[in-house]
């Protein structure tokens, strides 16, 4: 497996559910299951980096490590530029993005994201997919959708439907054709960190702008994403307190 730091950025603010990084779940905070699943996954260094003194101090207090970063950054990918940087990682040094609202992700997707990219050495970055089976995922414009290239390697990720299959759809959306190779992307991403901290300078692409998908910055400058292809679907993150309540339910049959 390939040597990596799951970082993990945690912002305590939040617009549709504040405070969420700190819900309790099961009697830890959302934040420190995540940093229990990174330090499962095989990584050499896990760190929360955080613009909240609360947020680290629950962090700590339960074992894991965290660092304060500025809270004025727009991306969490700006957050851990900065960490990076305070943490002295190498430039080729490989780090993970592990979201610190995802306390049900699967700590071999982490490590197999990282590895992916070792391998890959013509890739900045690497993310994760899986197979969309259902014509409901397929129009729903808030799933993402990647269209890979022979070698797995992302051509284009859209909120759109994409590939669209012309003559299948002109007949009707209910079902998806057979052997349409559509795929819903997985909000993991790995960076080799010479791109990471480079990354917060490139301008932000107007395909960007648009689909609100801060990765086609780095296809629209020329980068390369390898992705790789999960056989599990993506677990539920939290958003709203709906996925909140569903999570603690997940949670809780998990342990029954």
């Amino acid at each position: 497996m390939a040597d990596f730091v799951a970082l993990i950025p945690a912002r305590r603010a939040s617009t549709r559910l504040p405070d969420k990084v700190l819900a309790d779940l099961a009697g830890k905070p959302m934040v420190v299951h995540v940093a229990d699943k990174a330090r499962a996954s095989g990584a050499s260094r896990v760190v929360v980096a955080t613009d909240d003194p609360e947020v680290l101090r629950a962090v700590q207090a339960h074992g894991h490590a965290a660092l304060m970063t500025r809270a004025e950054h727009p991306s969490g990918t700006d957050r851990l530029a900065e960490a990076a940087h305070a943490l002295g990682l190498a430039d080729h040094s490989i780090v993970v993005n592990v979201q610190g609202d995802e306390p049900l992700i699967s700590p071999a997707l982490i490590g197999a994201v990282a590895h992916e990219l070792a391998r890959r050495e013509d890739c900045a970055m690497s993310t994760a997919c899986h197979a969309i089976d259902s014509a409901e995922e397929m129009f729903n414009p808030n799933i993402v959708k990647v269209v890979l290239d022979a070698r797995d390697t992302a051509l284009y990720f859209s909120r759109a439907t994409i590939p669209w299959a012309r003559d299948a759809f002109a007949a009707g959306r209910s079902t998806l054709p057979p052997g349409l190779p559509v795929f819903r992307h997985m909000g993991i991403y790995a960076y080799r960190v010479g791109f990471l901290k480079a990354f917060p300078a490139l301008s932000r692409a107007p395909i960007e702008a648009f689909e609100a998908l801060e990765q086609l910055r780095a296809l629209w400058h020329g980068h390369r994403i390898a992705v790789l292809r999960s056989q599990a679907t993506a677990a539920p993150g939290v958003d709203t307190p709906a996925d909140l309540a569903l999570v603690r339910s997940i949670m809780a049959s998990r342990a029954a």
